[in-house]
């Protein structure tokens, strides 16, 4: 099988390349390298799999390339490019979020229209439902993204159902819970309160500490990726999370439990567009993607530990 995946050089897409090629697919990755982080990091990421004879990469922007010829002989788009981030998203900012999440979507959905695909699965995200305690979060309440970056992801949530209606476009939209694991971006939490475990740092900690997140393994969201990619149906969204909710403050306990390093916290206030509570219901993902999350937190940030462990200066 032939298959595409956007934001190949990331954190996740870079997971999902690996398994696909280890699959047997044939994937052309497409980049653009944004420089919301460090390149060096994603061309890591590229290196594991950059010399593997069923890869082929494009580093390119969505919004310059010709997405027709792109996609002309694939069956399958992962579509995980875009714009990441809760607290950058605001002021003049949000002309990117507006073009790398929302523009580059309707590109790739105007592109796979006329197209025979078996499925084109779009990567969401928790964001999308807000700041609520109407918990856990269930694909059918209520959407109130109190950040942009949550109103880009909704909306091309949006141009995917409305592309599936329209023009048959076999979308499946999945909302990520806080994505963990090795190779995670460097300006996400469990990276940066790593590093300064390493390097003995202090480390902000935004609100109490007692906020919770559903954390979800990076191999785990993997599975439900290709999940999605086989489910029979089209034009729906599912919660894609790791089952459990926890407090920041007893993740980080099992941080410092792994690392044998005592955190060095600074307590700052809370951010505009954080939220309180995550926490998703996953019946759906279960029965109709045979989703069934395995990686428990403590196991899965042992293995980001060791891969922080082993990052280079």
């Amino acid at each position: 099988m032939k298959t595409i995946v956007t934001g190949a050089a990331g954190f996740i897409g870079s997971h999902l390349v690996e398994k696909l090629l280890g699959l047997g697919d044939e994937v052309v990755g497409v980049d653009n390298f944004l420089d919301n982080y460090p390149r060096r990091f994603k061309e890591n990421n590229l290196a594991e799999f950059s010399a593997h004879d069923k890869f082929k990469f494009v580093g390119a922007d969505l919004l310059s390339l010709d997405l027709k010829s792109l996609l002309s002989d694939v069956e399958v788009v992962y579509h995980l490019a875009g714009q990441p981030g809760v607290r950058s998203s605001w002021g003049s900012e949000f002309n990117r979020y507006t073009e790398n999440n929302i523009m580059a979507t309707q590109l790739l959905l105007e592109a796979a229209k006329d197209l025979t695909l078996k499925k084109f699965v779009y990567a969401s995200t928790s964001s999308v439902y807000g700041d609520t305690d109407d918990l856990p979060m269930r694909e059918e309440g209520r959407t109130r993204p109190v950040s942009p970056y949550g109103a880009t992801k909704l909306a091309a949530e949006h141009l995917c159902h409305l592309y599936y209606k329209g023009f048959g476009v076999p979308t499946v939209a999945l909302r990520f819970f806080t994505v963990y694991g090795p190779r995670q971006r460097p300006d996400m939490f469990f990276h940066i309160f790593m590093q300064a475990l390493l390097r003995g740092d202090e480390v902000p900690l935004f609100d109490d500490g007692e906020q919770t997140r559903d954390f979800t393994y990076c191999g785990d969201i993997v599975d439900g990726i290709l999940g999605a990619a086989a489910y029979l149906g089209s034009g729906e969204v599912f919660n894609l999370g790791g089952g459990s909710q926890v407090s920041l403050l007893h993740a980080i306990g099992l941080a410092e439990k792994i690392s044998g390093c005592q955190a060095k916290l600074k307590r700052s206030d809370r951010q505009k567009g954080d939220v309180r509570h995550t926490y998703a219901r996953l019946d759906q993902a279960r029965g109709k993607l045979g989703y069934a999350p395995k990686v428990g937190l403590q196991e899965g940030l042992a293995a980001e530990w060791e891969w922080i462990r082993s990052l280079k200066d």
